[in-house]
């Protein structure tokens, strides 16, 4: 009796906590709520450790205190000339973290992984004054090294060099050799989120909230954006789904000043030294005809702010609409708002990777292909590696490119940071890489998903479930 009596106070009060949670969405109040009946203590404590989305009331406090004390970038009084859809999308990504449409930026595609590290090192061996480095996972590899010393060349000629990590996706680097040479040469460096003891951790915040940002800003004139970690892209933690591909844009003008905005934050916010003064001299002059916004998420930013970008995104295509990511967890408005998109002429294409790092997330995204597929959508399966690049291409007007996945993590768990653009020939050249990897896909059939057994079928729609969880 007293075993029953103890078993309904602690399901119930779960229960009660899960129901009266702030901005949850419902599927994910139901997944969770499902786990605690099936699995009531093992549930119950899951949900305790894991079902929250707070870093820790004090953190979360200087965290949102930092990004509002520092000086903003100036706004334009007039959004820049652009179609009045991209001006709504703008619009859209101004309301999320407060950066406003930038005209005057010039960005180019890296070619690839290596390319992109080789011309990140050649801008950081220029470098006369600052560099700024933010990267979720820093591997002491080929790339990971080459990277450090180029920090360490910088450091050597007197500039001033500040490199950030997550503190659980880069918990082997922190401990590293190279990790040493580089504060020895005078590089500072912090980590982000920073776990400590596990068990006093999760007494205080969830301990997988992560900071899975990827951002570089050189003297307050060049940036960096994308999907790529500073390691190779064989990616030997997890070597036998690689090679891993990812997208990187070198950007220059006023969007920088956002990311340098970005990064201070961070910075700051994890204990860093006060930089505010970087973000009072004069904004980088203009470079080109881009138009561009960096769009900042994470869980002291308003709930599900990069899902409703990616959806009003979707619901903005009139003619075709492109979306590369390797992790497919949407929400149920995303969902709708893809299909919508198919059922009314938008030639929608989706390519996700063959072979997923995780088997469930995995499992998950083909539980959503049927109804993908029967609203017309046409989705690849990427062969050679596993796809890492998030990107989106919309009327061959407007990209979308950064750290962020379109799964319940990047939506709602870890802060992200991406950056929309409005130009017709940066967008052609997305979609020229987009098309690259379109080639070596192959596409998925209705054939080959109605012949897919029960087995199969009950596994894909049982972790689907617990989507909104994983």
């Amino acid at each position: 009796m007293v075993a029953l009596l103890l078993h309904v106070m602690i399901s119930g009060f779960v229960a009660v906590h899960i129901l009266l949670r702030r901005h949850r969405q419902p599927e994910a109040r139901a997944a969770w709520l499902l786990i605690v009946v099936l699995l009531p203590y093992l549930g119950a404590l899951s949900y305790l450790l894991l079902g929250q989305t707070s870093i820790g009331r004090r953190r979360a406090l200087v965290m949102e205190r930092t990004f509002a004390a520092l000086p903003r970038p100036d706004a334009p009084d007039t959004l820049p000339r652009v179609s009045d859809r991209a001006a709504e999308m703008l619009r859209a990504g101004r309301a999320i973290s407060g950066y406003p449409a930038t005209s005057g930026n010039a960005a180019r595609l890296m070619a690839d992984s290596d390319v992109a590290i080789t011309t990140m090192i050649a801008d950081i061996d220029a470098a006369r004054h600052h560099v700024h480095v933010l990267f979720y996972i820093w591997l002491d590899d080929g790339n990971g090294t080459r990277m450090a010393e180029a920090l360490i060349r910088a450091a050597g000629r007197g500039v001033a060099c500040r490199i950030m990590v997550d503190d659980l996706g880069s918990r082997g680097f922190v401990k590293s050799a190279l990790w040493q040479r580089m504060a020895k040469a005078g590089v500072q460096g912090r980590t982000a989120l920073p776990v400590g003891n596990p068990l006093l951790r999760m007494l205080k915040g969830r301990i997988d909230l992560r900071n899975h940002r990827k951002l570089l800003v050189i003297d307050n004139a060049i940036t960096y954006c994308g999907s790529q970690n500073c390691a190779d892209p064989a990616f030997l933690p997890k070597a036998r789904f690689g090679p891993w591909v990812d997208v990187m844009l070198r950007l220059t003008g006023p969007v920088v000043r956002q990311n340098q905005h970005l990064f201070a934050s961070d910075w700051m916010g994890n204990g860093g030294d006060d930089i505010t003064p970087l973000l009072r001299t004069a904004a980088p002059p203009p470079e080109g005809n881009l138009t561009a916004q960096v769009i900042a998420t994470g869980p002291t930013f308003h709930a599900s702010a990069m899902a409703e970008m990616f959806t009003s995104l979707a619901y903005a295509a009139q003619r075709r609409l492109f979306i590369t990511t390797p992790y497919y967890v949407p929400t149920q408005a995303l969902q709708s708002a893809i299909c919508a998109a198919a059922r009314r002429g938008v030639a929608v294409t989706l390519v996700l990777p063959a072979r997923n790092d995780d088997f469930a997330v995995g499992a998950t995204s083909r539980s959503h292909y049927e109804s993908l597929l029967e609203a017309g959508v046409r989705i690849h399966e990427f062969l050679p590696g596993l796809l890492h690049a998030k990107t989106l291409t919309l009327d061959d007007e407007m990209t979308l490119i950064g750290s962020a996945n379109m799964d319940r993590r990047s939506f709602d768990l870890n802060y992200e940071n991406n950056i929309l653009l409005v130009d017709p020939a940066i967008t052609q050249a997305m979609r020229a890489r987009q098309e690259s990897y379109l080639l070596q896909s192959r596409q998925i059939t209705p054939d080959e998903t109605g012949g897919w057994g029960i087995g199969l079928r009950l596994m894909h729609n049982i972790l689907a479930i617990v989507g909104p969880v994983l």
